[in-house]
């Protein structure tokens, strides 16, 4: 029973996958959505997550490494045996051929010559010997010229950078997404004011029918209004097929299937900041001002190349001809410390650091230059924005008018004083006013929605 409930279970949850969210999401509920789910935003994560290894990585030079090194060597090289048994302690004065030695004492002193002259035959050719040496090591630097300390720095501004490029990964993509929403509010708004006129082209095409029978419009007066209707219902079509491919989209960017979404209005607010904020969060801005930052520490790490790198060591060990045999009784230490400075080398840290320093002036000048581009950017938006505002209610008043002339135009092709072309005219003056007036709308949506990009505007 447990097995066929989990069973059960289970496919219910890959079903519910596979139909993917059923509920009409609010642009809130997909933002939230976007933030934890989207791909690009799980990548920029990881970025972010692998530079901040990169700090640890980068501090951890303070505290210098401690080492655990295990030799195993097996030789009959007279000098290594002999090392070998020295390091071990157990070196004797057999090991000189002091057995030889003490052989040819007693015809001394008239072979005093003969006797150095010997080659101790257990010193020249020993017998091969096993070494097992076990050492702990512990370096650690005391002073690296603040080199240490201006490569963490530049690993942290590394890392604020990363955080940054993930801000601007979630903000285009949050832009994306509002796009979306706003660009469907504007289908089904436009879908909506085509929809009244096809069931005008309706009503229209019934009266002709009719009109027809008594003999007071033409057969090609029908036509015409057909014509127009089947125009009018593929642009609808046009319209259905753009809000499905707006949902493909917006189940890419949530990385989760949407069958429906809940929009409101189809104008956006205009965002109410000044161009000194939009300075002051601009997310390029402060990459830059970061990059900035990292110059400056390079900078400070050509200078240490001028000062003396110390740095102490400690080790203990043990060995034997055996594994760890008599350790405690063959045990060693070492300690002591390193002085290395650099005198001459031919003017090279001079130049490395004259080229960190005009690295620096450059990106100085980078983020003088950011700053003005984004002004710039941020001055032609605006003037683009309001342009599209008198372009979008010149047209609200041209497809108010429009709206009227052609009720005028049916009335009057009633009464027979114009023809059906005359209002099919009209008609497609209509239809044409809510097309630009969809496109203008959409494009000061975009407008706007790039102005809050430039100022990180859903996430500050």
């Amino acid at each position: 029973m447990k097995k066929m409930l989990s069973m059960l279970f289970l496919a219910l949850s890959l079903n519910a996958s596979d139909i993917g969210i059923s509920k009409a999401l609010t642009l809130e509920e997909a933002i939230e959505i976007l933030k934890s789910k989207n791909l690009e935003i799980k990548s920029a994560s990881f970025d972010v997550d692998s530079a901040r290894a990169e700090i640890k990585t980068a501090s951890g030079s303070h505290w210098g490494k401690l080492d655990f090194i295990q030799d195993f060597s097996n030789s009959n090289d007279a000098g290594n045996v002999f090392g070998f048994k020295l390091t071990s302690r157990e070196a004797d004065f057999n090991d000189f051929g002091f057995d030889e030695f003490l052989a040819q004492m007693g015809g001394l002193p008239g072979n005093t010559n003969t006797l150095l002259a010997t080659q101790p035959d257990n010193l020249n050719y020993p017998d091969s010997r096993n070494f097992f040496q076990s050492k702990l090591k512990y370096e650690v630097p005391l002073f690296t010229g603040f080199q240490i300390s201006s490569y963490v720095e530049i690993m942290e501004s590394m890392s604020k950078m990363k955080g940054l490029e993930k801000e601007q990964v979630i903000n285009e993509q949050v832009y994306q997404l509002r796009k979306s929403f706003y660009d469907m509010a504007l289908l089904r708004s436009s879908s909506k004011n085509l929809n009244k006129i096809l069931s005008n082209i309706k009503t229209l095409e019934k009266m002709t029918e009719e009109m027809i029978v008594v003999g007071y419009a033409k057969k090609v007066d029908l036509l015409e209004v057909q014509a127009k209707k089947g125009n009018v219902e593929r642009l609808l079509l046009q319209m259905k097929s753009n809000q499905e491919l707006l949902y493909h989209y917006i189940s890419f960017l949530l990385n989760e299937k949407v069958n429906n979404i809940t929009t409101t209005v189809s104008d956006v607010v205009m965002p109410e900041f000044s161009n000194d904020y939009i300075l002051d969060n601009n997310l390029d801005i402060k990459r830059a001002t970061t990059g900035l930052e990292v110059r400056q520490s390079m900078l400070d790490v050509s200078k240490s190349a001028y000062y003396p790198m110390i740095g102490a060591f400690a080790e203990v060990s043990t060995a034997d001809d055996t594994f760890l045999g008599d350790a405690d009784d063959h045990k060693a230490y070492t300690v002591g410390a390193r002085l290395t400075w650099n005198i001459f080398n031919g003017g090279i840290d001079g130049a490395k650091i004259e080229k960190s320093r005009i690295d620096q002036l450059k990106t100085k000048t980078q983020v003088e230059l950011a700053k003005k581009g984004i002004s710039l950017k941020v001055d032609e938006i605006r003037t683009e924005i309001e342009t599209y505002n008198l372009e979008i209610s010149s047209l609200k008043k041209e497809l108010k008018l429009a709206n009227e002339i052609y009720k005028n135009y049916e009335g009057r092709y009633r009464e027979k004083l114009v023809s059906m072309s005359d209002v099919i005219i009209k008609q497609s003056e209509q239809i044409q006013k809510i097309l630009e007036l969809q496109k203008a709308k959409n494009k000061r949506n975009e407008r706007i929605f790039a102005l809050e990009k430039l100022a990180n505007g859903e996430n500050r």
